[in-house]
């Protein structure tokens, strides 16, 4: 009878091992991120790791730079669907690489997970304050006026072909009908350190570089390249509200990064990831961290995300196309 007993009881405590839930684990989550340390998506990744790890046990960042970031999210495509290797992918890995490489390790779509949006950040277009007043440049309706009346005199600076810069500088020609010379460098610092000393007329460039140079008055911040302002300028117009007697009602490009597992990730996995994450993304301290990067918390349902993915392939499908730019 008590070998029975100690059976029945081993019986149990194994039964019990086997119920715990996946974050319950002792081996930690690797959460990997696609490039460098110390840039705003690492920063956040960080944090948003140490935010989780009450609910989710351990979060470990890994960074895995390369290829553009293709390197990195390929590891979380081809891990396995058990919850425990993620990726913070972003436009670049999901929405532009599929067109600017020839070829690309994953399916932006079919190989992943959805599990929430992260964090969007705006991009400005900026022009060198004194380029902008000898040219009587104030708003979106004159930078338009002006190129229309002289095609080919503006021009402007990105961080290489391919770039958010250059394809935002792309699209608004198009839809504008203007046309702008396209200077390329190897970067976005040196891209704007040609704007601010002159050698280009604007930039299209992320808000959380060029903020520093717009409150000091080296740069003027002509329009959010947003679909709506930013927290972080609600002064400034974006080139939609402002631009849309022009063709440019539908102008919209920002940077944004979120989270994803590898296909085949377990329904009630998911959503175990996206509560707990997008919950970390509600909370002050996360938000404060954002606010810091001129960020803005962007939580969603992983069915949300998915259509916003989709959505961002299908526009930088055709503005890569249109541009002709090539990675390799």
């Amino acid at each position: 009878m008590p070998n029975l007993r100690r059976r029945l009881l081993t019986l149990a405590t194994l039964a019990s091992a086997w119920a715990l839930p996946a974050f319950a684990q002792t081996r930690p989550i690797r959460l990997i991120v696609p490039y460098p340390p110390g840039g705003p998506l690492d920063i956040v990744a960080r944090a948003l790791a140490d935010k989780v790890k009450d609910s989710l046990g351990p979060v470990v960042v890994e960074n895995r730079p390369g290829a553009g970031g293709n390197l990195g999210m390929d590891l979380v495509a081809k891990a396995a669907p058990d919850g425990l290797t993620i990726g913070m992918g972003a436009v670049a890995t999901h929405a532009i690489n599929p067109w600017l490489y020839s070829k690309i390790p994953y399916d932006p779509m079919r190989d992943f997970t959805p599990i929430t949006l992260v964090a969007q950040v705006p991009n400005v277009l900026v022009m060198n304050v004194d380029v902008a007043n000898k040219l009587g440049i104030a708003s979106v309706a004159d930078l338009v006026a002006y190129a229309k009346k002289n095609p080919g005199t503006l021009n402007y600076g990105s961080g290489g072909n391919g770039s958010a810069g250059h394809l935002a500088g792309e699209m608004f020609k198009s839809q504008a009908g203007v046309y702008m010379v396209h200077i390329p460098y190897a970067g976005g610092s040196p891209a704007q350190l040609a704007l601010l000393s002159g050698q280009v007329d604007l930039n299209f460039d992320n808000l959380a570089s060029a903020s520093a140079n717009i409150k000091s008055g080296k740069l003027k911040a002509v329009a959010m390249t947003t679909a709506k302002r930013a927290g972080a300028m609600p002064e400034v117009p974006t080139i939609a509200e402002s631009g849309g007697a022009y063709g440019l009602a539908a102008f919209d490009i920002n940077t944004w990064f979120g989270l994803f597992g590898p296909a085949g990730l377990p329904a009630a996995t998911t959503q175990r990831l996206n509560k707990a994450f997008t919950d970390a993304l509600a909370s002050p301290e996360i938000k404060a961290r954002m606010a810091s990067l001129l960020a803005d918390a962007s939580p969603t349902t992983p069915e949300q995300f998915a259509t916003f993915v989709r959505a961002e392939l299908a526009k930088y499908e055709k503005v890569v196309k249109a541009t002709g730019a090539k990675a390799d």
